[in-house]
């Protein structure tokens, strides 16, 4: 009862990437910079445990960006050819690489990182994936000229790519959909039923992790203007309630989202986001534990798990390892109170 995860990312070791950096480009080359990722990746696993994380991932430390990370592999995909793009409704322009080709895995993307992590850990193991929308808000589209068909082109190799992961050991599988927040409307015309065709046929758990990003400050900037209550999540949660998805990862700690809106998933198990990743200052256990009870009212223990709100790569290396002693012991204070 009240297992306790991370979203996804841990921030890099100086000797892989620049600190407090996101999306830092690689110090290494080559099979010095391999090693350095399992190094890191080990790091990782260590620093979890130690905390007493319940289901550990390998921290995304094989990769730079948690959606070009999956991409770098697909065919299909002009990486020379840029497209001036505004990301998740124009919070910020970019200029990204175009798809124009049918897109097409070359083989397994991830299979040699989850191998490795599998073979150290005995914890339940959670993997990250891009989700079907949110890829196609980070990649410009100069050939299927319809994002709900790009969306599910990716879907189908995503299916390829979870199913191959599933067979290697991984407990969880999680799809990072941000874009969530921003494209209601999709979500219920499409979304969802990509998501689908990513976890068909999947014999492990899934998850759709929906938050409201990375504490940079664009998204500082966009949730300021979001007034005094957050509530992205009531007009998807039902349609997600419905889903075939397993778990739904969204965001709690020192966040404007109105907690009942949890209960809306009362069939869904819930990540409880309790950690804040736009803050450095490290949680105390205690805090942790006042908003995981306070989550309680709406959703049962037994399917309510304690997460971060979102992943932690540009954190201070030390924060990070603070704020997983936190959450770990945080929710061990409820799970005391609920035995008493």
């Amino acid at each position: 009862m009240l297992e306790t995860t991370i979203a996804g990312s841990l921030p890099k070791p100086a000797w892989l990437a620049e600190p407090e950096t996101l999306w830092a480009a690689w110090q290494l080359e080559g099979a010095a910079l391999e090693e350095a990722k399992r190094d890191a990746a080990l790091l990782w696993l260590k620093e979890q445990e130690d905390a007493g994380i319940d289901v550990v991932s390998n921290g995304e430390q094989f990769r730079v960006h948690f959606v070009h990370g999956f991409l770098e592999s697909i065919e299909g995909i002009d990486w020379q050819k840029k497209t001036k793009m505004g990301i998740r409704d124009d919070r910020y322009v970019v200029e990204v690489p175009t798809v124009t080709a049918p897109v097409r895995r070359r083989g397994p993307v991830h299979g040699a990182e989850v191998r490795f992590t599998r073979a150290h850990t005995k914890q339940r193991l959670k993997f990250t994936l891009p989700g079907p929308m949110t890829i196609c808000d980070t990649i410009a589209d100069a050939h299927y000229g319809a994002r709900p068909d790009m969306a599910m082109a990716f879907a189908e190799i995503l299916n390829q790519e979870a199913r191959e992961l599933a067979a290697l050991g991984v407990d969880l599988i999680q799809f990072d959909e941000p874009a969530f927040n921003v494209f209601m409307k999709d979500v219920k015309d499409w979304g969802i039923a990509a998501l689908h065709k990513a976890i068909e046929g999947l014999d492990c758990t899934t998850a759709v992790h929906i938050c409201y990003g990375y504490g940079i400050e664009a998204n500082i900037q966009w949730k300021e203007s979001l007034g005094g209550e957050w509530r992205q999540y009531e007009e998807i949660f039902p349609a997600l309630n419905d889903s075939r998805i397993d778990q739904i990862s969204l965001e709690c700690a020192d966040s404007h989202v109105p907690l009942e809106l949890i209960g809306l998933l009362k069939d869904k198990a819930v990540m409880v986001g309790a950690i804040n990743v736009a803050d450095n200052a490290v949680e105390s256990p205690e805090k942790v534990a006042a908003t995981i009870t306070a989550a309680m009212d709406y959703v049962d223990p037994e399917r309510l798990l304690p997460c971060t709100n979102c992943g932690m790569a540009p954190m201070p290396r030390a924060v990070a390892a603070g704020k997983l002693k936190a959450l770990a012991e945080g929710a061990a204070l409820v799970r005391g109170k609920l035995a008493r």
